[in-house]
């Protein structure tokens, strides 16, 4: 299981979805999580919320652009929309949003509290502290703008959060989630990746803690004296090592100070490249080549009889294959985002335009293992499960590389015909 937080640096990009495809995000998305609350539970979606990887997969196979900024804002609008309606339901609402939604999170939090008999105190405290620390304790060039935390009616939660460095065009995005949290003000993230930003002041670092402890005296001096340790600083006397992320242990402190970068502490941290279209290198070609074929070879056609409608079997595998994969897969097999674009494509034509039509089969399939599920038939949901099985298996044993280039004139030369669409369609 996933039990960590972390970040994603993004480009930063600018424009809206079209509501064709905001329809669509909802519809999946919340099947998606409610496929994950029946097969694992509640909880188990909170962490996979908190995982930088899988919640950029989860926006890759939505449709949204594979790399930027907008998945965050996109696809944690669409999660709001679909899984607040059936919160009762599913036990997982949504708070806050982007902009003036995101002060609205502690009204939302005591509503939520009172209906549930939570702490509501308790959670708003934790939702101010989340955005106090990556907002303030953390000053690493990102001024928040986003703030969601996602609740779950047994007293879990998680937060999805994003800041904005316009000079650099550049997003990050923090997750954070209550399961394994000891503190908020001490390590409370596994780890920060990013382009060298310079020197960046981290008061949640583990040998801040005299400093921390400083700056709470320094609140009950005279302000005379606050100025004067304040000119002591712009002279250097006051400058501590420790209050910086991104030192080397082993390092002399001159050494340390020039050009340091952001450690990678955490595995599942994410940096997305400036380039817009999806390369080969960003997708690892083997896992792709294994959903190929676990689509369009002939012995798979059990899958197709049991799932799809005649006419579109094989490419409607490959994206249910990787809806599967969002939903059943472990934490390793989220490393390349960029994978799960092939699923319905992106809405900015990169990889190519999004295949509507695929895309409503997509969630037609699903919709449907899940509600049979309910009712205790499970062979649909069964099916789902072993496509993901499939994949793995035939990645394990094969050598199923996938000639991107050809993938990629096919997906282009069958546009029309599945449904292609962009958001400037």
């Amino acid at each position: 299981m996933i039990k960590r937080s972390g970040y994603a640096d993004l480009p930063l990009h600018t424009g809206t979805v079209p509501k064709w495809l905001a329809d669509r995000m909802m519809t999946l998305g919340t099947l998606i999580i409610e496929a994950l609350v029946l097969k694992y539970g509640k909880k188990e979606v909170l962490v996979r919320l908190s995982d930088p990887l899988w919640f950029q997969s989860l926006g890759a196979v939505l449709g949204m652009d594979w790399h930027s900024s907008g998945i965050t804002t996109s696809v944690m609008y669409a999660l709001k929309r679909g899984l607040n309606r059936r919160a009762k339901e599913l036990g997982i609402a949504v708070c806050g949003g982007r902009g003036r939604y995101s002060r609205r999170t502690p009204e939302e939090l005591q509503i939520l509290a009172d209906m549930t008999g939570m702490d509501g105190k308790a959670l708003i405290n934790c939702s101010r502290l989340a955005a106090k620390v990556d907002g303030t304790a953390l000053q690493d060039g990102f001024q928040l703008y986003q703030h969601n935390f996602i609740l779950s009616n047994e007293g879990d939660w998680a937060v999805v959060q994003q800041g904005m460095n316009p000079s650099e065009r550049k997003a990050r995005r923090y997750h954070w989630s209550s399961e394994n949290l000891r503190s908020f003000v001490e390590n409370p993230h596994t780890g920060v990746t990013g382009e060298n930003q310079g020197l960046i002041l981290n008061l949640t670092d583990k040998n801040a803690g005299e400093t921390r402890s400083k700056i709470l005296s320094l609140t009950c001096e005279s302000p005379d004296r606050v100025l004067g340790e304040i000119k002591k600083m712009g002279k250097g006397d006051l400058i501590q090592p420790e209050l910086f992320d991104g030192l080397q242990e082993d390092e002399k402190p001159e050494e340390q100070w020039k050009g340091c970068n952001i450690l990678i502490k955490n595995d599942r941290n994410l940096s997305m490249p400036a380039h817009h279209e999806v390369r080969a290198k960003d997708v690892d070609l083997k896992r792709l080549g294994a959903v190929l074929v676990t689509a369009y070879e002939s012995q798979n056609k059990d899958f197709e009889s049991l799932l799809l409608t005649p006419g579109l079997g094989p490419r409607t595998l490959q994206s249910l294959t990787l809806v599967s994969e969002v939903i059943y897969g472990t934490p390793s097999r989220f490393t390349d985002p960029a994978r799960f674009s092939f699923a319905h494509g992106g809405k900015d034509g990169h990889p190519f335009p999004v295949t509507t039509k695929i895309y409503d089969e997509t969630i037609r399939v699903l919709g449907e293992s899940i509600e049979e599920s309910k009712m205790n038939y499970s062979e649909k949901s069964q099916c789902l499960e072993r496509l993901e099985r499939t994949a793995r298996y035939v990645e394990a044993n094969c050598q199923p590389e996938a000639d991107f280039d050809a993938l990629i004139a096919h997906e282009r030369a069958h546009s029309k015909e599945w449904g292609g669409r962009t958001c400037r369609d």
